[in-house]
């Protein structure tokens, strides 16, 4: 059996600095996803991980035994997004909030190979800013609106705010979660 591939220390996206927001150009990625809506505190949001990641082993043990391949299952992301951006930054409202939990996969992992619920897709968002925020999810605001603030005139947001979750909440303590945030952009 070949080495464990860990994109995670191989793809410079999934790394960031804490607190300071940086311009990265994102790969296009392949991604197990799922569909929400509402507050990431309720029975949808766990039900839809709780799926995606018993999906994502699957398919890592079916690489292993069908392609000689082997992964590191990557950590869990999400996109956010919502009618009203304010809801993000400002209000906080998370039952107005849509989203699409997401596994990233390796590119010889193929559509015919999923099987059940998720669907596997490619997520292109080229060059993004980006940043860690370490601390409880609900501290994100401030960074956020630094990030969205900090672009200068020539960018503009576009796309979907995108977090990936470096630590556990069921084994990390709020004040030390680590999520990377992300926002693509464009030239204005």
């Amino acid at each position: 059996m070949p080495d464990k591939v860990d994109l995670k220390r191989t793809l410079p996206c999934y790394r960031a600095r804490r607190d300071t927001p940086e311009l990265v150009d994102v790969p296009d990625l392949r991604y197990l996803m799922l569909d929400g809506h509402g507050d990431p505190n309720t029975a949808a949001w766990t039900d839809a991980v709780s799926t995606l990641f018993p999906a994502a082993y699957r398919l890592k043990a079916a690489a292993r035994r069908e392609l000689g391949r082997d992964h590191v299952v990557m950590p869990l992301e999400a996109l956010w997004w919502a009618d009203d951006m304010a809801s993000f930054t400002d209000a906080r409202d998370k039952s107005r909030w849509h989203w699409t939990v997401m596994i990233m996969q390796p590119d010889w992992i193929e559509p015919g190979m999923v099987t059940g619920g998720p669907r596997l897709e490619t997520l292109s968002e080229g060059r993004c800013v980006q940043a860690l925020h370490v601390g409880p999810y609900d501290d994100e605001a401030a960074l956020i609106r630094r990030m969205h603030d900090g672009i200068g005139p020539d960018l503009r947001l576009t796309g979907r705010h995108h977090e990936i979750y470096l630590s556990d909440p069921r084994r990390v303590e709020p004040a030390k979660l680590r999520t990377i945030l992300r926002q693509p952009v464009a030239p204005a």
